[in-house]
């Protein structure tokens, strides 16, 4: 009974210290952005999606060269995908005045469309690969220098268009003893923890699959993904309850180009061949619901629904609702 118990109170332990360095990220984040003149959308999209998504950093290079777990590695960035975009839901219902999505700036529609693209670009490449035509340079395959390259296009457009946006006020300082230098401190020892936790992750999910007797590929998108997307999860709770929506928002769409982007370096840290050839091909699951969950969101942006079904959620997180279970029972049938 112990020995079943041990693996998951392993990944409690994780998710405890991922869950108590996220408020501090975001508080510090914050604090950051008040004393840069930085505007909150951009802080979430580049400062808090960067460190919240260093788990899956982590995680993916970890169990692509330690762990020898592909599966798990594309598994928890694409499954994290669906998962901070699940998240929507939870805000949804926390935003109590009236739905979440008439409190966004539709400027996140940049940085959604791009996230259509570069996770599209994921699941064609996974296709293509098992059809044989994984060309590679050397063990990396040739899509990945496009996949960075698509990143840094990515948030170009996204620092143009803040350039160009109307800053918004930013609300009274809620640390007025922290300077600068100490707010960037803070910052970066919560982020340790998140690296710390991170590292120990893919090994958690292995136990965790072989004691369960689940498949890799269902316990990376599911269970990894879920535990790595914690920070995400509090610090947009947090963001979200200081009035800052858009850097909730900003974070949590950044976070899905970062994790394309941690797909790019796990293909340059597995060393067996291209990883997307060496994986299973359930993971088009994951992308085609990311896809269209990130498609239902650029609706939400453009529509702003005003109802909500029994006062609590609005027909929007209702569909992210049913299109996450359905990956999600999808990848556990088809998962290998």
């Amino acid at each position: 009974m112990f020995d079943l118990a041990l693996p998951w109170l392993k990944l409690a332990i994780c998710m405890a210290l991922i869950g108590f360095a996220g408020p501090a990220l975001a508080k510090n984040g914050d604090r950051i952005a008040q004393l840069t003149g930085l505007s909150r959308s951009w802080i979430g999209l580049i400062l808090l999606a960067t460190a919240t998504s260093l788990p899956e950093l982590f995680t993916g290079v970890s169990s692509v060269t330690i762990a020898d777990a592909p599966n798990i590695a594309v598994g928890d960035a694409l499954g994290s995908c669906v998962f901070n975009l699940l998240m929507l839901v939870l805000l949804d219902e926390l935003s109590r005045s009236e739905p979440v999505y008439r409190r966004i700036d539709q400027g996140h529609i940049l940085t959604a469309g791009f996230g259509v693209i570069m996770i599209g670009t994921v699941g064609a490449v996974i296709l293509l690969n098992h059809t044989g035509l994984d060309v590679s340079l050397g063990h990396v395959s040739i899509y990945t220098p496009f996949l960075v390259f698509l990143y840094l296009i990515a948030m170009r457009s996204a620092f143009d268009y803040q350039k160009r946006a109307i800053a918004a006020a930013h609300a009274e300082a809620s640390l007025p003893g922290l300077t600068l230098r100490q707010a960037v401190a803070r910052y970066a020892a919560a982020s340790a923890i998140v690296i710390a936790a991170g590292i120990w992750l893919p090994f958690v999910g292995i136990e965790i699959a072989e004691t369960m007797g689940w498949q890799r590929t269902f316990v990376g998108t599911l269970l990894i993904a879920a535990t790595t997307s914690v920070p995400e999860l509090v610090v947009s709770i947090s963001a979200l309850r200081m009035g800052a929506v858009d850097m909730a928002i900003g974070n949590l769409l950044g976070s899905n180009l970062f994790d394309v982007l941690v797909l790019a370096i796990d293909d340059i840290a597995y060393t067996k061949g291209p990883l997307l050839s060496s994986v299973s091909d359930a993971h088009g699951i994951t992308v085609f619901a990311a896809v269209i969950m990130s498609g239902i969101f650029i609706v939400a942006l453009l529509f702003k629904p005003q109802s909500r079904i029994h006062g609590t959620v609005s027909w929007i997180s209702l569909s992210l609702l049913l299109a996450y279970l359905f990956s999600a029972y999808a990848s556990y049938l088809l998962g290998s």
